[in-house]
Formats: structure tokens, C-alpha cells, sequence
């Protein structure tokens, strides 16, 4: 993972943990003071909340504790595609795709940031430009063309 995504997870179990969880307690609380509980929906649907909340934090605390921070920006093989690499390549309709390959968490394919464990990040991993891959796809086989390879500058 990056140090901006494990950033990212450091900020949202601080978020539920420091704002979102004692706002449900409290409600679930002050339900639970009204009396008979299994019609209250104010309490059923605050404990559901606290229990999805508490599943996160588990997650995310297991998760902080395994993760191995990559910095991207030190690799010193440029020339190839590694993790944390941005890479552009070409489809066969001479259309050009810019991806970025990050940890698992830190995915968002809407903008172009790809899991290394992804079809189309393992098949670049370790090429060149100039390297052409085929890949399969949902409607079949692809050949594509690295065209540019790029890494962040590293972090102080």
C-alpha cells in the first residue's frame, strides 16, 4: 500500500471511531431509555449501525497492522512496471489508457487507479515500453502496447 492510502485508512478509522461511533451510541443510548425496545426503531437500527461501524474497525485495525507501506517514488528500476507505477498504454483501436497500480484498499478504477492484483495490472508488471501484452477482457482477447511508464518523486 502507499502512504497515502494507509493515510486514507488511518483517517476513516479515526472518523468512525472519534466522530461517527459516539454520535450512533448516544442515539442508541437515549433509545434505549424510552423503554420497550422491540418496536423502537431508533435503537434496532442504531445497534445494526454499531455493529457495521465496530466490523470496520476491526478491519481496518487488522489491516493497519499487516500493511507494508511501499513508497513508490524510490523505486529504482524506472524503466519497468512495478507497484505504484503509472503507466499509459495503448488499445488496439489506437486508444490511450492511463492507469496507476496501488494496494488493494486504495483501488478506484473510476479514476484510473488500479489494484496490483487486477487482470490488467499483473499483466504489466514487470514490462517495458514498447512491450505489447495480451490480455484477456470479457469480449476476448487484447493485445495492448506500454507506451509510458512513470513514478512519483519520492518522498522526503
Amino acid at each position: 500500500m502507499t502512504a497515502p492510502g494507509a493515510a486514507g485508512l488511518q483517517a476513516e478509522l479515526k472518523r468512525l471511531w472519534v466522530e461517527e461511533r459516539p454520535k450512533v451510541v448516544e442515539i442508541v443510548s437515549w433509545a434505549a431509555s424510552l423503554g420497550d425496545r422491540s418496536e423502537n426503531a431508533d435503537y434496532k437500527y442504531g445497534k445494526r449501525r454499531l455493529h457495521e461501524i465496530d466490523r470496520r474497525v476491526r478491519f481496518i485495525t487488522k489491516r493497519l497492522e499487516r500493511v507494508q507501506v511501499v513508497d513508490p517514488g524510490a523505486q529504482t528500476r524506472r524503466d519497468q512496471v512495478f507497484f505504484g507505477a503509472s503507466v499509459t498504454y495503448a488499445r488496439a483501436d489506437d486508444s490511450e489508457i492511463r492507469i496507476t497500480i496501488v494496494g488493494v484498499d486504495e483501488a478506484e478504477p473510476d479514476l484510473g487507479r488500479i489494484s496490483w492484483v487486477a487482470p490488467i495490472a499483473r499483466a504489466l508488471l514487470g514490462k517495458r515500453v514498447g512491450d505489447t501484452v495480451r490480455l484477456r477482457t470479457p469480449a476476448g482477447m487484447e493485445e495492448i502496447e506500454v507506451m509510458q511508464i512513470s513514478y512519483p518523486d519520492a518522498t522526503p
